[in-house]
C-alpha cells in the first residue's frame, strides 16, 4: 500500500510512507575526488560531466559514439558477484535495452529508518518495467505486507495489491504527469528512466576512482544534477514526469553517486532527495542497480476494465 505524504504530515507518518509527495527540498552538498582515469576521461573530450551526462543519454536511445559499446553483453550480477551468461535477447534488440532492476528506497526521520526494496526487469526501448516491491515488516500493518506489484509506463503507474479496500484483482493507475515528484519517489522506486534520465540535468561532477560492484570493475562520479535542466534534456516520454517534479520540488539541486563500467553502461545510480514537514526533516535515498543486460522483458498493460476506478480509502491513496 502506498501513503502519500503531505507537507503537513509529520516524521513518524513518513517513515512509513512508501511514497514522499508534496513540495520537498533537495540535500544539499556533495563531496568528491579526482584520478587518473578523470584526467584519461579529459584528454579524450569526455569528462566526468559528459560520461555521466552520455550514459543516461544511450539508455534514452538518445546517445551517440557508444551504441555499440553499450550493446556489449553483460559481464555480471550484482546478487551473486557472478558472470552472466551474455544476453539471452539476442538478434531481438542490443543488450543495452533490457535490464534487470533492483531498487531500494530508504527514508528516515526523527531517528528512524524504513527500506522499501524492489526487483524486476525494465525495457529502456519502450519505457516500460515489472517490479515486485517490498515494504519492510514494520512499516505497515498485517493487511499491508503483501508485496505489491507495479507495471511502469511513460506517464503512467500501475499497482495491484494496492490495500485500502481495493480489489486484489484489479489495478490502481495513476498518471505520474500529475505527481508533485513525478514518480520520483512516489511508488517506492525510483522509475529507472527517471533515474537515468535524471542525470541528463548533470551541473557538477568529480570522479571518486574506480571500485568493484559485485565483480564488475566501475567509475565512480559524484556530483548534483538540476531536475528543471534534466526536464528540458529528457527525451519525451519522459519529459511529463520530470517536468512535473521540476514544479513540485522546493529547490532543483539533487545530489547523486553514478556507477559506470567499461562500456560506459550505467550500472547504479544513488540519488539524495530531502524535504521538510512540520515534523524533522525526511531524508529519501533511492538506490537503481541495473544488471543482466538483454533480458527478455514483457510488460502487458492493464486493460481498462481490469483498473479500479473507486474510491480509495481516505490517508491510503497512492
Amino acid at each position: 500500500m502506498v501513503v502519500q505524504q503531505h507537507r503537513s504530515g509529520g516524521g513518524a507518518r513518513a517513515v512509513c510512507a512508501l511514497a514522499a509527495m508534496g513540495v520537498m527540498a533537495a540535500a544539499a552538498g556533495c563531496s568528491g575526488g579526482g584520478g587518473d582515469r578523470a584526467a584519461a576521461d579529459d584528454r579524450v573530450g569526455v569528462g566526468a560531466v559528459g560520461a555521466v551526462r552520455r550514459a543516461a543519454e544511450v539508455l534514452a536511445g538518445t546517445g551517440t559514439g557508444s551504441e555499440s559499446a553499450a550493446g556489449k553483453p553483460d559481464t555480471g550480477n550484482p546478487d551473486t558477484g557472478n558472470p552472466d551468461t551474455g544476453n539471452p535477447d539476442t538478434g531481438k534488440r542490443s543488450a543495452a535495452t533490457t535490464a534487470k532492476v533492483s531498487t531500494s528506497m530508504e527514508t528516515a526521520a526523527g531517528g528512524t529508518r524504513v527500506t522499501i526494496r524492489g526487483r524486476g526487469t525494465y525495457d529502456f526501448r519502450t519505457r516500460t518495467g515489472r517490479l515486485r516491491v517490498v515494504l519492510p515488516q514494520d512499516a505497515a500493518g498485517e493487511e499491508e505486507h503483501l508485496p505489491i506489484t507495479e507495471l511502469l509506463a511513460p506517464g503512467a503507474l500501475y499497482m495491484m495489491n494496492r490495500g485500502a479496500g481495493v480489489p486484489k484483482d484489479k489495478w490502481v493507475r495513476i498518471d505520474t504527469t500529475g505527481l508533485a515528484d513525478g514518480n520520483l519517489v512516489t511508488g517506492g522506486v525510483t522509475d529507472p528512466m527517471a533515474a537515468a534520465e535524471l542525470l541528463r540535468g548533470v551541473r557538477a561532477v568529480t570522479y571518486v576512482g574506480e571500485t568493484d560492484l559485485a565483480g564488475v570493475t566501475v567509475r565512480h562520479y559524484r556530483g548534483t544534477t538540476d531536475i528543471g535542466r534534466a526536464a528540458r534534456q529528457a527525451s519525451a516520454p519522459s519529459r511529463g514526469a520530470l517536468t512535473a517534479a521540476a514544479k513540485g520540488f522546493r529547490t532543483d539541486t539533487v545530489p547523486f553517486d553514478a556507477y559506470l563500467d567499461e562500456q560506459g553502461r550505467l550500472r547504479k545510480v544513488r540519488h539524495r532527495f530531502s524535504f521538510a514537514n512540520k515534523g524533522p526533516a525526511v531524508e529519501v535515498v533511492s538506490t537503481t542497480l541495473l544488471y543482466g543486460f538483454g533480458v527478455p522483458v514483457s510488460v502487458p498493460i492493464p486493460d481498462g476494465r481490469d483498473i479500479y476506478t473507486g474510491e480509495i480509502e481516505q490517508g491510503r491513496q497512492p
